[in-house]
């Protein structure tokens, strides 16, 4: 969300607008946000989806169709009054991947396949600014409507990694240690491949290595994301006490509301 600051006798294109991310303050103060994945390419659709009071929206950049300039699209579809933090996962933990990301003005990253401590510092250098990271200044989009941009930006963005790999667990703590790190987020699918139990994530192994990517969010004081069930129903998830909850997607929300209707009209599907 944007902070708007009216100065008296100028015009609107005067107005002082200032990033402030509150999806990243609620994460810090360990409250809960629940949000979901986009993945089609319609403006219409997340607009809507921008109206319903989810938390935080992820711009698939990894494996859906969406390429940065969709994304870009996306983004300034989100209605104006929404309070849905726009995050945007690359499609790698790439310097550019990033950087481009947010130059379209994404107000976090998740980054795929963080499996070491140096990883995670890498994606922290990406995102801030000389002197304390490698992102190029060309924001763009980004402070169009920011006069305080550059002096502001590297305390809003909000960081995840993603926990895909046996690898990753085994190096949790001190992932979860990097200074910059706000979240901890389950990939639930490559992680449950990582353990030798593709799709199972209800394997105790899997459910094991999840736990343990919990606890350690909470001993260093960052958030815990979770994607979906990941093999427990939500409600559980929930209760548990996860910071970053996905409740679903845009394809997944789509499919649902037809088959309930089937189910209610006694329609078969065919």
């Amino acid at each position: 969300m944007y902070k708007v600051f009216k100065i008296e006798g100028y015009s609107i294109f005067n107005l002082v607008i200032c990033l402030k991310n509150e999806f990243k303050r609620m994460m810090k103060q360990g409250k809960q946000g629940y949000g979901a994945w986009i993945t089609i390419e319609s403006p219409i659709c997340t607009e809507l989806m921008s109206s319903l009071g989810f938390d935080y929206f992820v711009f698939d950049n990894e494996h859906s169709p969406l390429d940065m300039l969709h994304i870009q699209t996306l983004i300034q579809s989100m209605r104006g009054d929404s309070k849905t933090t726009p995050i945007v996962r690359p499609w790698w933990n790439d310097m550019v991947a990033i950087k481009r990301a947010l130059d379209i003005g994404a107000y976090g990253i998740l980054v795929p396949w963080i499996n070491t401590e140096e990883q995670a510092k890498a994606v922290v250098s990406y995102t801030k600014y000389a002197p304390k990271g490698l992102r190029g200044c060309g924001p763009r989009r980004a402070s169009l409507f920011d006069s305080e941009y550059y002096q502001t930006i590297d305390d809003e963005i909000y960081i995840t990694v993603q926990i895909e790999t046996k690898e990753a667990v085994d190096n949790i703590d001190k992932i979860c240690s990097v200074d910059g790190i706000d979240c901890c987020y389950i990939g639930p699918s490559d992680l449950s491949a990582s353990y030798n139990h593709l799709g199972d994530m209800k394997n105790p192994d899997v459910q094991e290595a999840i736990d343990k990517v919990f606890d350690a969010c909470q001993a260093h004081g960052i958030a815990a994301g979770i994607h979906e069930g990941s093999g427990k129903t939500l409600r559980e998830r929930i209760d548990k006490g996860y910071n970053m909850v996905t409740l679903g997607n845009d394809l997944l929300y789509l499919r649902q509301s037809v088959l309930n209707q089937f189910k209610e009209l006694y329609i078969k599907n065919k």
